[in-house]
């Protein structure tokens, strides 16, 4: 398991690691009370990657991460391309 420290390169090779094998990858959000955290897993049960955070902040990003896995199941992988440039461009002109 490997845990990614920058939000971006989790968002971008969890996206990756779903386009690859839609089939059977899986989303789980984990929050722990005790310790005030909040772990994200991506798996498609060869690789497995991992978010952890204690910030508030994060559950925006979080919320978002959610309507692309969303817009990924519903559309499909190759239908997800221009939600996802547009969702992209967005975050990157500081809109969100």
């Amino acid at each position: 398991m490997v845990y990614i420290e920058s939000w971006d390169e989790f968002v971008d090779r969890s996206v990756q690691l779903f386009r690859a094998d839609p089939d059977s990858t899986r989303y789980v959000m984990k929050y722990r009370h005790c310790d005030g955290k909040l772990v994200l897993k991506v798996t498609d049960n060869r690789e497995c990657l991992k978010f952890k955070t204690d910030q508030a902040q994060d559950a925006k990003k979080m919320e978002k991460l959610n309507n692309i896995f969303f817009t990924l199941m519903a559309r499909g992988p190759e239908g997800f391309f221009t939600f996802f440039y547009f969702y992209y461009s967005i975050i990157h002109s500081g809109w969100m």
